[in-house]
């Protein structure tokens, strides 16, 4: 029986699709670190985990059994994709369903912030009626710089303008304006332009950095800043300075350079106890709705790789979904992209008197991927020739 372990907290229908696969399923609540991954792969086939637990190249070389692992989450960041590819290891991700999460957190802080709600909550809770209209606005008329403009970033866009806020961004590739947003020619440009500036960018390594005091001193004083993407986008002490200065008037912050690993466990940032300063646990994505959807969706994709070969939208392979045929064996073959492997591939079902039905073959950078359906059930001998082909590097059979 094939094996998953899920790590996480992920949601319960994620379990349920799986076992109802036939899919044997262990839960964990907590990442794991390196060792303990390891030891807890032993045995198994699928790998599911959010942001926290880390797979590395080492990770992935011991767990020979392993042969998809499931992201539920947007980045892969946390995952030696490479390495993954060359274990021959299918790694899924969940690019957009919590996009509306994240758009709605964004907006409900853009808010707070602008009308400085969590000095006022403070005062209160400290027992001090502190009414005063003094630093709050509407958004209403303001300018939204967004950084980053893929999936949550547009849609963040448009709901913003739909309260009455204009909307610049700026992105390194092309991207079709929504809406009445304006595009930005530079950083500088969206910077000097925006009242409210929010990132939303993807973990690439190029990314490190983007966000330092050069850049907060080009923003407008008084402004507000968002960070819902990575971490190791922005440079937090100059985010400090510059609230302390005066020159940024409130920032909200969900994710950091190192998080904790387990619900409970001690946190610490130079941004904690600062004025109109919200500091969340990288829960943009966490509401009940986008949970279930990612569960739905990243498990469902997993399932449909392990039964049918099905790689679509998977980050490391090439992608492919050979439709269901009247044939009897699907051979899926992850293979280095070189000359003459289809045809040594097909020459191999001939010798043993395979026909076939149906095939369809993929190609990404340095990888073939081939489904192929035969009209029969294939011999030990067609298993092994192809396993012995220089270029394999992952056969799998599916009846």
């Amino acid at each position: 029986m094939l094996r998953a372990l899920l790590l996480e907290n992920l949601h319960p229908l994620a379990v349920s699709n799986l076992e109802a696969a036939g899919i044997d399923v262990t839960v964990r609540t907590g990442a794991l670190d390196e060792p303990e991954l390891i030891d807890a792969l032993d045995g198994v086939h699928l790998l599911g985990i959010r942001s926290k637990t880390t797979v590395t190249a080492n990770v992935l070389e011991n767990a020979p059994d392993l042969v998809a692992l499931g992201a539920f989450c947007i980045g892969t960041n946390q995952i030696d994709l490479p390495s993954a590819a060359a274990q021959g290891v299918a790694v899924f991700n969940a690019p957009f369903q919590n996009t509306r999460s994240v758009v709605e957190l964004a907006l409900s802080e853009i808010i707070a912030l602008t009308r400085r709600l969590t000095e006022r909550d403070r005062a209160l809770h400290d027992g001090t009626w502190d009414k005063s209209a003094e630093g709050a606005h509407e958004v209403r008329g303001r300018t939204l710089g967004i950084v980053g403009y893929g999936n949550i970033g547009t849609q963040l866009s448009v709901v913003a303008e739909n309260l009455g806020m204009s909307v610049v961004f700026y992105d390194t590739a092309e991207k079709l304006a929504l809406g009445n947003a304006r595009r930005m020619d530079s950083l500088d440009d969206l910077l000097a332009h925006a009242d409210v500036v929010t990132l939303h960018v993807d973990g690439r390594q190029g990314n490190a950095g983007l966000f330092g005091a050069a850049q907060f001193a080009r923003m407008r004083p008084g402004s507000i800043f968002l960070n819902l993407s990575r971490g190791f986008v922005v440079d937090y002490g100059a985010l400090r300075e510059s609230i302390e200065s005066g020159l940024v008037a409130g920032a909200a912050v969900d994710v950091f350079p190192e998080e904790p690993k387990r619900k409970g466990d001690p946190f610490d940032s130079e941004l904690r106890g600062l004025p109109n300063v919200i500091l969340t646990p990288h829960i943009g994505g966490s509401t009940q709705e986008a949970q279930e959807a990612i569960g739905q969706f990243v498990s469902a994709k997993l399932r449909d790789y392990l039964t049918t070969g099905s790689t679509t939208l998977s980050v490391n392979l090439p992608n492919l979904a050979l439709e269901h045929t009247t044939g009897i064996t699907r051979i899926a073959h992850l293979h280095r992209n070189t000359p003459g492997v289809l045809a040594t591939v097909n020459a191999t079902l001939a010798e043993h008197g395979a026909n076939i039905d149906a095939q369809l073959l993929a190609t990404h950078g340095d990888l073939g991927y081939v489904v192929t359906d035969v009209g029969s059930r294939v011999t030990t001998g067609v298993i092994d020739a192809l396993a012995a082909m220089e270029q394999t590097i992952g056969l799998r059979v599916l009846d």
